[in-house]
């Protein structure tokens, strides 16, 4: 072996470790999850009542913004303290008849806010709102919401309990998905929803700092709110996770609070799943640019710049990239030293399988009722063929000889090698072929085909591809556009 092939092998090695650090952010993320039973902010929280304005953004909701309403007069909250304002955003479906009908119904509690010109998005609406809220003196903290989620009945106390402690800020809830008789898609999510949340945020209140609070159920004390400018930030597609930061940046703790549950309807489609999830993603781009000088700067913020958190936040936002460097590494190994490729590829998914499988259990066990809802999808969440993938991690001849073998066959060296590169590629391949099932789904075939196709190719890496389409439209500075997720109101009472 020459000198330069020696260095080219470790920087082929460099680049498949590239590809382990997501998996090991991910391991170490839910290894933090136990110390959440003594590491959290409950000793400091106490029962705390005070005047709560709920502030939701409504454009066209005609059809779930009562049933909000009414879930929302109900909540167990002191009545005289807790008023709702739906800031109309110039809907044009029957919106304003919704909320004046529940402004009669419930008068003084309810108050409808109409904007004469909409469109600009929901931090332009939650933004006229705040200016008419914060401008009196009734408000002490203000919840906003979206106009389809569904409060649990003593979701809002656990939540206010914690801005007794003056050096909290903010608090946020577990989104849970709610719909009833859910289908594939939205189960995948439910169970995303519990591994994102419930378990990561268990383990970001261990860390101290949190990422973003989930956008129908942040709750802002009026200090906090006034100390941010007294507005949501309306330059990126990722306001709650800009008021996140700026909270913790300017002092103020920032807590998940899991027992408050609210019940969302989310996308029952790929293609509106990745129009939500694109907002998202492209949101996520434009807070790593904006806070480009903090990240890795524990001197400048403790939390937000800790290496941890920082490992955390990438971790996930250049996800994609990991997995690429990744197989190219192992490709140009086999080339180059197929005995080495050959262990390290088993190595690296024998992390990946031990990690799916703790981090699958745990997810479970915290929310049995999504569990018992999403066993399937959870199983399926990285997709039967990486789950193939990892199994070749215990039996490296499975495919090659084990299976043909089966049927009396014996593979060609070269039929072995095209197996070989299948493998190691489809760390990469598996977003193309994710992006694929969003395509078929628009096809008449495809709305019976793209089920089965995302539960070979993964949830996961559907997910990777919308990020990857999302830094696609910052590159190309595709329009920013809010477009709302459209509801029907299946959420469950």
């Amino acid at each position: 072996m020459t000198v330069w092939t020696g260095v080219l092998s470790w920087v082929l090695v460099i680049l498949v470790v590239v590809g382990v650090i997501p998996v090991a952010a991910g391991l170490y993320q839910f290894l933090l999850i136990p110390f959440h039973a003594i590491r959290n902010h409950y000793p400091e929280a106490a029962p705390y009542f005070p005047r709560v304005a709920v502030v939701v953004p409504a454009w066209n909701e005609g059809a779930v913004v009562g049933a909000s309403i009414d879930r929302l007069v109900r909540l167990q909250y002191p009545p005289d303290r807790l008023r709702v304002y739906v800031v109309d955003d110039a809907s044009t479906d029957d919106t304003p008849q919704v909320v004046l009908e529940r402004a009669a119904r419930y008068p003084g509690r309810v108050f409808h806010l109409r904007r004469d010109q909409g469109g600009q998005g929901k931090a332009h609406t939650l933004n006229h709102g705040l200016s008419i809220l914060l401008a009196g003196t009734w408000v002490e903290a203000v919840l906003i919401m979206d106009a389809d989620v569904i409060y649990q009945p003593d979701s809002l106390r656990k939540m206010t309990r914690h801005l007794s402690d003056p050096r909290v800020g903010a608090v946020t809830a577990f989104i849970r998905e709610g719909g009833v008789d859910p289908g594939y898609l939205t189960r995948f999510i439910g169970y995303e929803y519990v591994a994102a949340q419930a378990a990561a945020r268990r383990a970001q209140n261990v860390l101290g700092v949190l990422a973003c609070l989930a956008g129908g159920a942040q709750l802002h004390s009026r200090e906090n709110l006034e100390a941010i400018g007294g507005r949501i930030d309306t330059t990126t597609l990722a306001e709650d996770t800009v008021s996140t930061i700026l909270t913790q940046l300017n002092g103020r703790r920032v807590v998940f609070e899991p027992y408050a549950v609210v019940l969302a309807e989310e996308p029952e489609g790929i293609g509106a799943l990745w129009k939500q999830r694109l907002r998202w993603g492209r949101g996520n781009v434009q807070v790593t640019r904006r806070f480009s000088g903090l990240w890795f700067r524990p001197w400048k913020h403790r939390g937000l710049g800790g290496f941890s958190f920082g490992i955390i936040w990438f971790s996930v936002l250049l996800l994609p990239f990991a997995m690429v460097l990744s197989s190219v590494g192992l490709i140009g190994l086999h080339f180059l030293d197929n005995d080495l490729a050959t262990s390290i590829f088993e190595e690296l998914w024998f992390l990946a399988l031990c990690t799916y499988l703790f981090i699958t259990a745990m997810t479970v066990q915290l929310d049995p009722t999504t569990g018992r809802r999403s066993w399937r999808e959870a199983i399926a969440f990285p997709g039967i063929i990486s789950l193939l993938v990892m199994v070749t991690a215990f039996s490296p001849e499975l495919l090659t000889r084990t299976v043909p073998g089966l049927f009396g066959l014996r593979m060609e060296p070269i039929g072995e090698d095209a197996i070989t590169l299948f493998l190691y590629a489809w760390l990469s391949l598996c977003m193309p072929a994710a992006w694929l099932a969003k395509r078929a789904e628009a096809t008449k075939l495809g709305k019976v085909l793209s089920p089965a196709l995302l539960y070979l190719v993964g949830y996961g890496p559907l997910l990777c591809a919308i990020t990857v389409d999302s830094y696609i439209k910052e590159i190309r500075g595709a329009a920013q556009v809010w477009d709302k997720t459209e509801k029907v109101g299946k959420v469950m009472a």
